[in-house]
Order: structure tokens, then C-alpha cells, then sequence
């Protein structure tokens, strides 16, 4: 008796943990269930991607991100083409000042104009005094010499002829009046050339764009000192290789902040293997001269597909555009597309399937999730 009570103590205390492990409950075939439940216990909901590529995202996390989706819807839309270009002058409202000969450089009255300082057009911007050598210089001198020499003659000869008037013709005093007066005006010209200096002048009303002189610098002939524009007025130059697309394209814009252009023509003669092309910008004074710029024109042809934001699309690991598609109420997949440009906020995607729900906001958060 003393060891069946200790027994039949433990069965009874055993007795509540078998009854509940062995309740009403159906204990068939679960073990694909099994592993789903205890993976959602240890993981919670936590934003993560899952092996198979997919993203679990919990509601309440989709509203931080404040994503977005969309069904975009498959049409026509025309045909774009994206361009490399720069910021020129337009040359009906530019001008650059350049010296006709060498010389050393002195600031005008007003001094010398200062980066983004407006001016007027015939303001004297600069002098340049020529520089001469010492046997310039001397050749020179010895030239007003000798002239002032038959000046001197001329002045003589004048007043012999005056004191005869009474034998001289009139018309060999005027002569000898005109040949005086001559050497006077050569003379005059070879003195102010020795040391008068040349003045820099603005072609035009508008904006030091560039300088880089000081006072008392050597500029050389031909060199440029300043280039003026007019902020409102630049001009974009892009390049196409397809000659076809230059009589194709209808509008363009900048995409980075949808500046819309206007089209103003093509060259007629390659340079370096392509055809220029030529732009206005309606909102010219956020450029700058040679800024580099990217471009999308639309053309006059079309092709399907389906407009998207830009925003929606992303770059996965490969490197590849992706879209990130909704596919249920916690689940995403990135879905590969071809991508073109369609305006400066939209793009054209191929290669997604009609009723396909598109993150089109929140897409690179999203993309960053791991």
C-alpha cells in the first residue's frame, strides 16, 4: 500500500495535462498550418521581405509610409525621346567683349563690372592701353618728327605765299592751306595712337555673366573679357543622332521641374555626327550659361502603354526598373516594366497585366525594406 498511494498521487496530478493536450478540438493533418502560425508568433508584424521576393507590410505601417496605389489603365500616348543639352546665349541677346589688340587692361570710369551686375548697352566697361615696344615706340616718334618737320615747312611756305597775294594765285595758297592743315591731322593721329588707349564697350543691355580680369592685367588680342547676356533670353542646344526625330518632335520639357521648351528648329549640317537641336525655355532665369541639362520631347508618334508617375518607379537589386505592385492587404511584389519617359512627372510602363494595382507613392520606402 505504501507504493501504490504515491502512483496513483502522480496520475491524478498528470490526469488535468492529458485532458486538455487530448480535448474536443481536431487534431488532423496540419502541418503546412503549423509552421505559418509560429512564424507570425515569432516574427509579429514586423515590416519584412520574405524569401520568395514578396514584402509584408502591416496596415498601420502602409499609413505611416503614406503609400498610394493606383490602377493605371493601358492607351495611347505619344512617343518621347530623352536629349542630352546645354544652356547657349541666344546670339540676338549676348554679346562678348574682346580687345582688337593686346595691351594691359585698366577699369573704366565706372570701375570694372562685377559677376551678375546689369549694364548698359555702349557702357564703357574697360581700356586697354596697347602695349608697344621700345622700338615701336621710337619708330614712332621718330615718324611725328620727321612730320613735324614738314609741318613746320608747310607753315613757312604758307606765309611767303600770303605775303604775295598781289602775284600768287589763290589756288596755290589754298593748296598750300590744305597740305598744312593735313600734316597737322597726321601729326595729331600719330600722337593720340602712341598713347591713346581702346575702350571696352557693351554691345547690349543686360548681365555680366563672366569675367575673370583685374586692374592692370595683359589681355591679348581677341581675348574674351566679358560675356553679357540676358537672363530671360537663353536657349537650350541638345543633340539627336536620328536626323528622322528632329522633324518629329512636337513640345519638350525639363523633367526635373517640368519646365516646358519650345521648339525652335534643327541644323541642317551635322556636328560630331549629330543634328543640334535648339530650345527656348519659357522660364529661362532658373538657367545658367552651360548648365548641362536633360530633356524629354514628345514626338508625333505614339505608342500603348501606361502612364504612370514618375515616383512609382524604382531600381531593384539588379539594377533593373521595377514597379511595386499591391497584391493584397499586407503583401507586395516588385514586378520588372520598361520604361519610358512621358513628361516631366509621368512615365510610360510595359509589361504589367490590366487591374494590376501600382504603388505609385512611397514606392522607394517601400523598395528599401529588407
Amino acid at each position: 500500500m505504501k507504493i501504490q498511494i504515491p502512483m496513483l498521487s502522480l496520475a491524478l496530478l498528470l490526469s488535468p495535462l492529458l485532458v486538455q493536450a487530448h480535448g474536443d478540438e481536431d487534431h488532423g493533418d496540419t502541418g503546412h498550418a503549423e509552421p505559418a502560425s509560429l512564424s507570425a508568433v515569432f516574427a509579429g508584424d514586423k515590416p519584412r521581405r520574405l524569401p520568395d521576393g514578396r514584402v509584408f507590410l502591416p496596415k498601420e505601417t502602409q499609413r505611416r509610409l503614406a503609400l498610394r496605389t493606383l490602377v493605371p489603365e493601358t492607351r495611347q500616348v505619344p512617343r518621347t525621346v530623352e536629349l542630352n543639352g546645354h544652356v547657349v546665349m541666344d546670339p540676338n541677346a549676348s554679346g562678348r567683349v574682346q580687345p582688337l589688340q593686346g595691351g594691359r587692361l585698366m577699369a573704366g570710369p565706372s570701375g570694372l563690372p562685377l559677376l551678375g551686375q546689369n549694364v548698359a548697352k555702349g557702357e564703357v566697361l574697360a581700356q586697354v592701353t596697347p602695349s608697344i615696344s621700345t622700338f615701336d615706340l621710337a619708330t614712332q616718334a621718330a615718324q611725328v618728327a620727321d612730320w613735324e618737320i614738314r609741318r613746320q615747312l608747310a607753315e613757312k611756305e604758307l606765309a611767303r605765299l600770303r605775303k604775295l597775294t598781289t602775284v600768287v594765285a589763290r589756288k596755290e595758297i589754298d593748296a598750300a592751306e590744305a597740305e598744312l592743315a593735313g600734316l597737322t591731322a597726321q601729326i595729331k593721329a600719330l600722337k593720340q595712337g602712341m598713347v591713346k588707349p581702346e575702350l571696352l564697350v557693351s554691345p547690349i543691355d543686360g548681365v555680366i555673366a563672366s569675367s575673370s580680369v583685374v586692374n592692370g592685367q595683359v589681355v591679348e588680342s581677341k581675348e574674351i573679357v566679358f560675356e553679357i547676356i540676358d537672363p530671360a533670353r537663353l536657349l537650350i542646344e541638345a543633340q539627336v543622332y536620328d536626323p528622322r526625330v528632329a522633324n518629329q518632335i512636337i513640345s519638350a520639357n525639363i523633367p526635373n521641374d517640368n519646365t516646358p521648351l519650345t521648339y525652335i528648329g534643327s541644323g541642317k549640317a551635322l556636328r560630331e555626327g549629330a543634328v543640334p537641336l535648339l530650345f527656348r525655355a519659357e522660364n529661362a532665369r532658373d538657367l545658367v550659361l552651360g548648365q548641362l541639362l536633360s530633356i524629354v520631347a514628345q514626338t508625333d508618334q505614339s505608342l500603348r502603354g501606361m502612364p504612370l508617375p514618375a515616383s512609382a518607379i524604382v531600381k531593384n537589386a539588379a539594377n533593373e526598373p521595377v514597379v511595386w505592385l499591391h497584391v493584397d492587404a499586407e503583401y507586395f511584389v516588385a514586378e520588372p516594366v520598361q520604361v519610358q519617359p512621358l513628361d516631366g512627372e509621368q512615365v510610360v510602363v510595359t509589361g504589367l497585366r490590366e487591374q494590376q494595382r501600382v504603388v505609385v507613392q512611397g514606392a522607394t520606402l517601400l523598395n528599401q525594406i529588407r
